[in-house]
């Protein structure tokens, strides 16, 4: 009598929104990412952390497709950014850390233009952008424009443009920015009111340690170009906490400072990150 044929035991698992392999890109002789890897599992909220210059913008320009991927591989939804882009572009919403609002059109005609340019068709555009606007809570607002809008009003509508093409994949870059703490949770507010009605995917850059710690499910800390920590806010501060041997929980911007160590002042990037990052804050704030 023949043994039964063994059981597969392997977990059955879904595709990851992003996983990036290798992925190493240079500006001439200044390495900014170094060999990433790193996977955000489809449908959660992944915070990737890390002090200035230490790679996070350069790493989602990659896997936006806004730059090109030199060496290893970053696929998003199992789509290569490098070899299938505008696959890959379909899938995506982008909020990038500076302001892509324009403030002489109104809130629907930046919405639509968003619209346009994401080939959302034309038979469906209209209900798409009022659908978008209506998710971040400025249909009463629409048809002001955007230069009248207070700074919470430009994120969120920068949050409409990025929702309107209905992505599987939103990646927001400092999204809160020179906000008021009221305002701050506002944008979070919509985020996570969109993403619980559609599943969406969210990757999120933020130096708001309190903002990691209460919306991520995981965060991954970058340094020099690299992740060198991963895991949940929880499991991260335990992590540190064991390795100091104390009775104190530390918080999740303690880890931060651990990750980064006294490099933090070599890594605070260069003239045209502090300049933009200050513009960016000034035009909300």
């Amino acid at each position: 009598m023949s043994a039964d044929p063994p059981v597969d035991t392997t977990p059955v698992t879904t595709t990851d929104a992003v996983a990036c392999t290798g992925l190493t890109h240079s500006f001439g002789a200044t390495l900014a990412v170094d060999g990433l890897d790193l996977t955000v599992r489809e449908g959660e909220v992944f915070g990737l952390l890390g002090p200035n210059g230490a790679g996070k913008t350069t790493a989602i320009r990659c896997l936006t497709t806004l730059l090109p991927v030199p060496a290893g591989t970053v696929t998003v939804f199992g789509h290569d950014a490098a070899r299938d882009r505008m696959a890959v572009r379909r899938l995506l919403g982008y909020v990038p850390q500076q302001l892509s609002a324009d403030s002489g059109l109104t809130g629907r005609e930046n919405v639509t233009l968003f619209a346009r340019v994401f080939d959302v068709p034309r038979r469906e555009r209209a209900a798409r952008v009022a659908q978008a606007l209506a998710a971040v809570g400025l249909a009463d607002a629409a048809d002001r424009l955007a230069g009248t809008y207070s700074g919470g009003m430009v994120r969120r509508l920068e949050l409409a443009q990025a929702l309107v093409s209905a992505p599987r994949l939103l990646i927001l870059d400092e999204p809160t920015i020179g906000l008021d703490p009221i305002a701050r949770t506002g944008v979070w507010d919509h985020i996570n009111a969109v993403r619980a009605a559609t599943g969406m995917t969210v990757l999120v850059t933020t130096h708001y340690m309190d903002e990691a710690d209460q919306y991520c499910d995981r965060v991954g800390l970058m340094h020099l170009g690299r992740v060198r920590a991963l895991g949940t806010p929880a499991e991260l501060c335990r992590g540190l906490a064991e390795r100091r041997g104390g009775t104190d929980l530390p918080t999740l911007e303690d880890v931060f400072r651990d990750v980064a160590g006294s490099a933090l002042d070599d890594t605070s990037g260069d003239f045209r990150d502090v300049r933009s990052t200050r513009r960016t804050a000034r035009r909300v704030g």
